[in-house]
Protein backbone atom coordinates (compact mmCIF):
# COMPACT_ATOMS: atom_id res chain seq x y z
CA UNK A 1 0.00 0.00 0.00
CA UNK A 2 1.26 3.28 -1.10
CA UNK A 3 2.23 5.61 1.90
CA UNK A 4 1.74 9.22 1.06
CA UNK A 5 2.01 12.32 3.52
CA UNK A 6 2.90 16.02 3.23
CA UNK A 7 5.78 18.45 5.31
CA UNK A 8 3.51 19.92 7.89
CA UNK A 9 3.76 22.82 9.69
CA UNK A 10 4.95 22.87 13.36
CA UNK A 11 3.02 26.57 14.34
CA UNK A 12 2.01 26.00 17.84
CA UNK A 13 4.44 23.20 18.14
CA UNK A 14 5.42 20.06 16.50
CA UNK A 15 2.99 17.87 17.28
CA UNK A 16 0.92 20.32 15.47
CA UNK A 17 2.17 18.75 12.64
CA UNK A 18 0.82 15.29 13.39
CA UNK A 19 -2.57 16.56 14.09
CA UNK A 20 -2.78 17.53 10.98
CA UNK A 21 -1.73 14.48 9.10
CA UNK A 22 -4.00 13.15 11.21
CA UNK A 23 -7.32 15.19 9.76
CA UNK A 24 -6.40 14.72 6.53
CA UNK A 25 -5.75 11.23 6.98
CA UNK A 26 -2.37 10.91 5.84
CA UNK A 27 -0.04 7.44 6.40
CA UNK A 28 3.02 10.05 7.20
CA UNK A 29 4.26 13.72 7.73
CA UNK A 30 8.16 15.90 7.22
CA UNK A 31 8.57 18.39 9.45
CA UNK A 32 11.11 21.24 10.01
CA UNK A 33 12.74 20.91 13.68
CA UNK A 34 13.49 24.18 13.71
CA UNK A 35 13.28 27.25 11.48
CA UNK A 36 14.48 26.46 7.96
CA UNK A 37 16.31 30.05 7.42
CA UNK A 38 17.81 30.12 11.31
CA UNK A 39 21.60 28.88 12.01
CA UNK A 40 20.66 28.10 15.62
CA UNK A 41 17.47 26.58 17.61
CA UNK A 42 16.33 26.96 21.19
CA UNK A 43 16.87 23.96 22.69
CA UNK A 44 14.12 21.16 22.57
CA UNK A 45 11.90 21.59 25.62
CA UNK A 46 11.04 18.13 27.71
CA UNK A 47 7.18 19.89 27.31
CA UNK A 48 7.97 19.74 23.50
CA UNK A 49 9.32 16.28 23.23
CA UNK A 50 6.71 14.85 25.18
CA UNK A 51 3.88 16.44 22.88
CA UNK A 52 5.31 15.13 19.92
CA UNK A 53 5.83 11.34 21.45
CA UNK A 54 2.43 11.41 22.72
CA UNK A 55 0.85 12.22 19.73
CA UNK A 56 2.88 10.55 17.43
CA UNK A 57 1.87 7.12 19.67
CA UNK A 58 -2.05 8.10 19.44
CA UNK A 59 -1.71 8.68 15.71
CA UNK A 60 -1.20 5.90 13.01
CA UNK A 61 1.42 8.08 11.34
CA UNK A 62 4.71 5.99 10.18
CA UNK A 63 8.23 7.02 8.44
CA UNK A 64 8.14 10.60 9.95
CA UNK A 65 11.39 13.05 8.66
CA UNK A 66 12.49 16.45 8.76
CA UNK A 67 13.97 18.33 6.40
CA UNK A 68 17.11 20.28 7.43
CA UNK A 69 18.18 24.01 7.32
CA UNK A 70 18.27 25.95 3.83
CA UNK A 71 21.65 27.19 4.93
CA UNK A 72 23.64 24.16 5.52
CA UNK A 73 26.24 23.93 2.74
CA UNK A 74 28.74 20.59 2.95
CA UNK A 75 30.39 21.43 -0.24
CA UNK A 76 31.21 24.75 1.13
CA UNK A 77 35.02 25.70 0.69
CA UNK A 78 35.47 28.12 3.19
CA UNK A 79 34.46 28.60 7.41
CA UNK A 80 30.91 27.89 6.37
CA UNK A 81 31.33 24.59 6.06
CA UNK A 82 32.41 23.90 9.48
CA UNK A 83 29.23 26.15 10.50
CA UNK A 84 27.01 23.89 8.17
CA UNK A 85 28.42 20.67 9.92
CA UNK A 86 27.66 21.60 13.13
CA UNK A 87 24.22 23.11 12.57
CA UNK A 88 23.58 19.62 10.41
CA UNK A 89 24.57 18.09 14.03
CA UNK A 90 22.67 19.95 15.93
CA UNK A 91 19.19 19.51 14.06
CA UNK A 92 20.25 15.68 13.70
CA UNK A 93 20.19 15.36 17.23
CA UNK A 94 17.37 16.99 17.26
CA UNK A 95 15.73 14.40 15.17
CA UNK A 96 17.45 11.39 17.20
CA UNK A 97 15.40 12.67 20.33
CA UNK A 98 11.77 13.00 18.45
CA UNK A 99 12.82 9.26 17.28
CA UNK A 100 12.38 10.16 13.53
CA UNK A 101 13.33 8.24 10.67
CA UNK A 102 15.20 10.54 8.92
CA UNK A 103 16.96 14.05 7.91
CA UNK A 104 16.91 15.66 4.83
CA UNK A 105 19.39 17.47 3.65
CA UNK A 106 20.42 19.56 0.37
CA UNK A 107 23.94 18.35 -0.18
CA UNK A 108 25.50 21.86 -1.35
CA UNK A 109 26.73 24.36 -3.86
CA UNK A 110 30.69 24.12 -4.38
CA UNK A 111 30.63 28.00 -5.19
CA UNK A 112 34.34 29.19 -5.88
CA UNK A 113 36.08 25.53 -5.71
CA UNK A 114 34.89 22.94 -8.04
CA UNK A 115 32.99 19.70 -8.27
CA UNK A 116 35.64 17.03 -7.42
CA UNK A 117 36.40 19.04 -4.47
CA UNK A 118 33.06 20.10 -3.30
CA UNK A 119 31.82 16.75 -4.03
CA UNK A 120 34.64 16.07 -1.16
CA UNK A 121 33.76 17.74 1.12
CA UNK A 122 30.24 16.65 1.16
CA UNK A 123 31.54 13.43 2.32
CA UNK A 124 33.86 14.71 4.67
CA UNK A 125 30.69 16.51 6.38
CA UNK A 126 28.50 13.87 6.40
CA UNK A 127 31.50 11.42 7.98
CA UNK A 128 32.20 13.91 11.00
CA UNK A 129 28.31 14.05 11.23
CA UNK A 130 27.89 10.71 11.74
CA UNK A 131 30.37 10.16 14.08
CA UNK A 132 29.70 13.12 16.53
CA UNK A 133 25.77 12.74 15.88
CA UNK A 134 26.12 7.91 16.29
CA UNK A 135 22.74 7.79 15.17
CA UNK A 136 20.63 5.37 16.30
CA UNK A 137 16.93 5.67 14.19
CA UNK A 138 17.50 8.74 12.38
CA UNK A 139 19.42 8.33 8.54
CA UNK A 140 21.26 11.67 7.20
CA UNK A 141 19.17 11.47 3.58
CA UNK A 142 21.09 13.04 0.92
CA UNK A 143 18.46 15.09 -1.27
CA UNK A 144 18.99 15.13 -5.37
CA UNK A 145 18.73 18.56 -6.72
CA UNK A 146 17.67 20.51 -10.02
CA UNK A 147 20.79 21.62 -10.35
CA UNK A 148 20.73 25.54 -10.27
CA UNK A 149 23.87 27.27 -10.10
CA UNK A 150 26.80 25.09 -8.33
CA UNK A 151 24.48 23.02 -6.72
CA UNK A 152 25.25 19.08 -6.64
CA UNK A 153 23.53 16.33 -6.11
CA UNK A 154 21.67 16.89 -9.57
CA UNK A 155 23.21 13.88 -11.45
CA UNK A 156 22.79 10.65 -9.35
CA UNK A 157 26.63 9.49 -10.29
CA UNK A 158 27.17 13.00 -7.74
CA UNK A 159 25.32 11.07 -5.16
CA UNK A 160 26.98 7.93 -5.77
CA UNK A 161 30.03 9.56 -5.47
CA UNK A 162 29.06 11.29 -1.94
CA UNK A 163 28.34 7.28 -1.09
CA UNK A 164 31.70 5.63 -2.33
CA UNK A 165 33.79 8.82 -0.68
CA UNK A 166 31.95 8.62 2.98
CA UNK A 167 31.97 4.72 2.98
CA UNK A 168 35.64 5.03 2.44
CA UNK A 169 36.50 7.08 5.89
CA UNK A 170 33.44 5.02 7.77
CA UNK A 171 31.73 1.67 8.38
CA UNK A 172 28.73 3.45 9.72
CA UNK A 173 27.81 5.17 6.54
CA UNK A 174 25.96 2.01 4.86
CA UNK A 175 23.72 2.24 7.72
CA UNK A 176 23.52 5.88 8.71
CA UNK A 177 23.23 7.88 5.53
CA UNK A 178 20.59 7.79 2.68
CA UNK A 179 18.54 9.36 -0.59
CA UNK A 180 15.59 11.11 -0.73
CA UNK A 181 13.91 11.49 -4.08
CA UNK A 182 12.61 14.48 -5.21
CA UNK A 183 10.61 14.38 -8.67
CA UNK A 184 10.64 17.92 -9.69
CA UNK A 185 13.89 18.06 -9.16
CA UNK A 186 15.19 14.96 -11.04
CA UNK A 187 13.16 16.43 -13.83
CA UNK A 188 14.18 19.99 -13.80
CA UNK A 189 17.54 18.14 -13.76
CA UNK A 190 16.90 16.55 -17.47
CA UNK A 191 15.64 13.17 -16.39
CA UNK A 192 12.82 12.71 -18.45
CA UNK A 193 10.86 10.64 -15.56
CA UNK A 194 7.58 12.14 -16.97
CA UNK A 195 7.98 9.35 -19.83
CA UNK A 196 8.05 5.73 -19.29
CA UNK A 197 11.09 4.90 -20.86
CA UNK A 198 12.85 7.93 -19.04
CA UNK A 199 11.49 6.91 -15.59
CA UNK A 200 12.44 3.07 -15.67
CA UNK A 201 15.91 4.76 -16.90
CA UNK A 202 16.17 6.89 -13.73
CA UNK A 203 14.96 3.93 -11.70
CA UNK A 204 17.35 1.73 -13.12
CA UNK A 205 20.23 4.18 -12.47
CA UNK A 206 19.25 4.79 -8.82
CA UNK A 207 19.45 0.75 -8.65
CA UNK A 208 22.63 1.07 -10.19
CA UNK A 209 24.83 3.82 -8.83
CA UNK A 210 23.43 3.79 -5.17
CA UNK A 211 23.48 0.94 -2.27
CA UNK A 212 20.72 -1.06 -1.82
CA UNK A 213 17.80 0.25 -0.31
CA UNK A 214 19.76 3.87 -0.28
CA UNK A 215 16.37 6.02 -1.50
CA UNK A 216 14.33 6.12 1.98
CA UNK A 217 12.20 9.00 0.57
CA UNK A 218 10.60 10.28 -2.31
CA UNK A 219 9.47 13.81 -2.35
CA UNK A 220 6.45 13.92 -4.32
CA UNK A 221 6.35 17.56 -6.38
CA UNK A 222 5.04 18.01 -9.93
CA UNK A 223 7.33 20.98 -11.85
CA UNK A 224 6.46 24.64 -12.70
CA UNK A 225 9.56 24.54 -15.07
CA UNK A 226 10.10 22.37 -18.30
CA UNK A 227 12.71 19.25 -18.65
CA UNK A 228 16.25 20.17 -18.00
CA UNK A 229 15.59 24.18 -16.86
CA UNK A 230 17.30 23.38 -13.35
CA UNK A 231 15.04 25.39 -12.24
CA UNK A 232 13.49 24.06 -8.49
CA UNK A 233 9.89 25.15 -8.68
CA UNK A 234 7.06 22.90 -7.21
CA UNK A 235 3.60 22.60 -9.20
CA UNK A 236 0.49 20.78 -7.63
CA UNK A 237 0.12 17.21 -8.56
CA UNK A 238 -0.50 16.97 -12.09
CA UNK A 239 -0.71 20.89 -12.92
CA UNK A 240 2.88 21.29 -13.37
CA UNK A 241 4.88 19.63 -16.77
CA UNK A 242 5.03 15.95 -15.23
CA UNK A 243 1.62 15.99 -15.44
CA UNK A 244 -0.60 13.42 -13.63
CA UNK A 245 0.47 10.26 -16.06
CA UNK A 246 3.97 10.49 -14.84
CA UNK A 247 2.38 10.44 -11.48
CA UNK A 248 0.35 7.27 -11.72
CA UNK A 249 3.39 5.63 -13.28
CA UNK A 250 5.49 6.88 -10.51
CA UNK A 251 3.20 5.50 -7.78
CA UNK A 252 2.14 2.62 -9.06
CA UNK A 253 4.51 1.30 -11.61
CA UNK A 254 8.02 2.12 -10.02
CA UNK A 255 9.75 1.41 -7.33
CA UNK A 256 9.78 4.78 -6.01
CA UNK A 257 5.96 4.00 -5.48
CA UNK A 258 6.97 1.34 -2.55
CA UNK A 259 8.75 4.07 -0.58
CA UNK A 260 7.14 6.42 1.27
CA UNK A 261 6.07 9.60 -0.48
CA UNK A 262 5.93 13.62 0.82
CA UNK A 263 4.13 16.56 -0.39
CA UNK A 264 6.21 19.63 -0.78
CA UNK A 265 3.55 21.75 -2.40
CA UNK A 266 2.32 25.03 -1.77
CA UNK A 267 0.28 25.59 0.80
CA UNK A 268 -3.36 27.48 1.22
CA UNK A 269 -6.63 27.18 -0.45
CA UNK A 270 -7.78 26.48 -3.81
CA UNK A 271 -9.77 29.46 -5.41
CA UNK A 272 -11.73 27.30 -7.17
CA UNK A 273 -12.93 24.64 -4.75
CA UNK A 274 -12.47 26.37 -1.74
CA UNK A 275 -10.31 23.29 -0.75
CA UNK A 276 -6.96 22.75 1.36
CA UNK A 277 -4.02 21.91 -1.31
CA UNK A 278 -2.88 19.59 0.64
CA UNK A 279 -5.99 17.90 0.79
CA UNK A 280 -6.20 18.18 -3.18
CA UNK A 281 -3.01 16.68 -3.61
CA UNK A 282 -3.41 13.79 -0.97
CA UNK A 283 -6.34 13.04 -3.33
CA UNK A 284 -5.23 12.89 -6.67
CA UNK A 285 -2.41 10.97 -5.20
CA UNK A 286 -4.48 8.45 -3.79
CA UNK A 287 -6.42 8.39 -6.65
CA UNK A 288 -3.44 7.75 -9.25
CA UNK A 289 -2.22 5.39 -6.79
CA UNK A 290 -5.96 3.05 -6.81
CA UNK A 291 -6.75 3.41 -10.03
CA UNK A 292 -5.52 1.70 -13.75
CA UNK A 293 -2.66 -0.77 -14.34
CA UNK A 294 0.69 0.15 -15.41
CA UNK A 295 3.31 -1.94 -16.53
CA UNK A 296 6.60 -2.30 -13.92
CA UNK A 297 9.23 0.17 -15.21
CA UNK A 298 12.12 -0.92 -12.46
Amino acid sequence: MAIFGAHMSVAGGLHKAIESAVALKMATVQIFTSSPSQWKAKPLEQSVIDAWQQSWAASKLVHPIAHASYLINLAAPDALFQKSVDALVEQWQRCETLGLEGLVVHPGAFTSSNEQDGIARIADGVVEAIQRVKPKCCRLLLENTAGQGTCLGHQISQLSAMFKLASKQSRTVKRSLGVCIDTCHAFAAGYAIHQSAGLRDFCQELSDLLPTDAVRAVHLNDSKKPLGSRVDRHEHIGRGHLGADAFQRIVRGSTLGTIPGYLETEKGIDPESGDDWDKINFAKLQTLASIGSNRNVS
